[in-house]
């Protein structure tokens, strides 16, 4: 899961860049980069690290211009190296630096075609490169020396037919403009928006909605799935459908654990749907658990917090805050190995035992992946004195690896998977385990009868992938993103580091 932001703005854009991109940090926390373009030429720096450690006062002050691109990527195709953090570039035509969130389907066979049709060099592992030089070769089969937004358009739908997969863009051209577009599914989310100033209107493309609000920018619009906008550095805003079959299928995870609460989501606020999620999960409890004996509620921070807190009002029982997590640490989801993962779970949640003593506690958390962390927080509160220790998932099980750029890998590595809800139950050592069910999940998501959503891909949960896929890919892919071959991609990156600062 990656963070994409594109300004073209008034004054310099190096400061709103790295702002935005702090505030779309959950998205990423593996790499980020930033772009800028003035007089044709492009500043750029990018490394591996959180936002904060990445820029300096002397790498900002190097990235001038009123136009500019950022990324914060997580890996989950190819490696952690700083060779592949974003924004990429690419010199022809024009000069094109892209920043990508998703995962493309038919990388290796783009790769092969790029290569034997095109002469493009891939130089890293990455499909977002690929995705770079689609676009590029795309770009450049149009006819005229400079890329109007009929040509551009047209690019964008010539990706749109080679690329499978989920894909929300931001890209600059430089000297010209930047662009956003969204794959034909809609699967990762992409907006825009502007702001007026006093020296005139600038807009910006980022991944939440959360970014143009921390940044005083109006909302315009969603990206529909398929569609491109075209912002030129001159303010003037083309958009078109590049799509032949569009349909609108976000991931349903955005909702459930990625996007930031304060986020809206093609016109569904995230918050909203938490705390619907949790009216839903004390709905099933009162229904199949009448008599429970629970005395309190508390959540998993943070993420479980919304749908805690509207779960402990539905039942009438108190909810209290029984975890004090350390901001310092991340999320756990998204660290390579299980080991690291396991290990930093204790370093990031410590229990106030006086919330858990002699309690039958109900531990809320907004999904259970591989199980290690619950695992680790259901034993953390029997630690802490817990009399019995429930667990409710404001999500279904997740039973299968998801394919649009999430790091759920080999499917052997989630918990539920070939699992009952029982045995999910005594591996994650818990007195009893409530799940959400898909239905009551897709309705505590999509609740207004005129949503633009056609549905939604909960590929996580039920196997069906709205694009399609084959056993093969899911098992190539599994291999790659194990975490054996993660840890042994971890150590190689870590050695090569070493050496190069030697």
């Amino acid at each position: 899961m990656c963070g994409i932001i594109g300004i073209v703005g008034r004054a310099p854009v190096n400061q709103l860049l790295y702002d935005g991109l702090t505030v779309l940090q959950h998205r990423g926390q593996d790499a980020a980069g930033i772009v800028t373009c003035a007089e044709n030429q492009l500043f750029l720096r990018k490394d591996n690290g959180l936002v904060r450690d990445v820029f300096h006062t002397r790498h900002m002050k190097r990235l001038i211009g009123n136009m500019g691109i950022g990324h914060v990527r997580y890996p989950t195709a190819g490696s952690s190296s700083s060779a592949e953090a974003q924004p990429l570039y690419v010199n022809s035509p024009y000069g094109i630096a892209l920043g990508h969130n998703g995962n493309l389907q038919n990388a290796e066979e783009l790769k092969r075609e790029l290569f034997l049709q095109d002469r493009r060099h891939i130089n890293t592992t990455s499909d977002s490169e690929v995705l770079l030089n689609v676009l590029a070769q795309e770009l450049l089969r149009q006819d005229g020396l400079q890329p109007t937004p009929d040509a551009i358009f047209t690019a964008i739908a010539g990706v749109h037919q080679r690329c499978q997969g989920a894909y929300a863009v931001t890209a600059m051209l430089v000297g010209y403009g930047i662009i956003g577009f969204r794959d034909p599914h809609g699967i990762r989310p992409i907006v825009y928006g502007k702001r007026d100033t006093a020296v005139g209107t600038e807009y910006i493309i980022a991944s939440e909605t959360v970014a143009l609000d921390a940044m005083g920018f109006e909302l315009l619009a969603d990206l529909k799935p398929g569609e491109a906008v075209y912002i030129t550095k001159d303010g003037k805003v083309y958009t078109q459908q590049c799509a032949e079959k569009p349909r609108l299928t976000p991931c349903m995870f955005e909702y459930v654990y990625f996007a930031r609460p304060d986020s809206v989501i093609d016109g569904i606020s995230v918050h909203k749907a938490r705390m619907r999620m949790g009216v839903k999960l004390a709905e099933q409890i009162m229904h199949a658990w009448s008599e429970h004996d629970i005395d309190v509620v508390i959540p998993v921070p943070d993420s479980g917090r919304t749908a805690a807190i509207e779960l402990a009002m539905r039942l009438g029982v108190k909810y209290r805050e029984g975890f004090i997590k350390n901001r310092y640490i991340g999320r756990t989801f998204i660290m390579p190995g299980q080991q690291v993962r396991k290990k930093s779970v204790r370093q990031k949640l410590n229990a106030i035992g006086l919330e858990f003593k002699n309690r039958n506690v109900l531990l809320v958390d907004d999904s259970i992946v591989r199980g290690t962390t619950s695992r680790e927080i259901v034993n953390m509160a029997r630690d802490a004195g817990a009399n019995k220790v429930y667990f409710a998932s404001a999500a279904p099980p997740i039973r299968y690896q998801n394919i649009y750029g999430i790091d759920m890998p080999a499917a052997e590595e989630l918990i539920a998977h070939g699992r009952s809800i029982a045995e999910v139950c005594e591996a994650i050592n818990a007195d009893r385990l409530i799940y959400q069910s898909l239905d009551d999940l897709v309705a505590a998501v999509k609740r207004k009868k005129n949503s633009p959503v056609d549905g939604f891909d909960c590929s996580v949960f039920n196997g069906k992938y709205v694009t399609g896929v084959t056993r093969e890919y899911l098992q190539s892919l599994g291999k790659e993103r194990g975490d054996a071959a993660k840890e042994l991609r971890h150590e190689q990156t870590v050695g090569v580091d070493l050496h190069n600062t030697a």
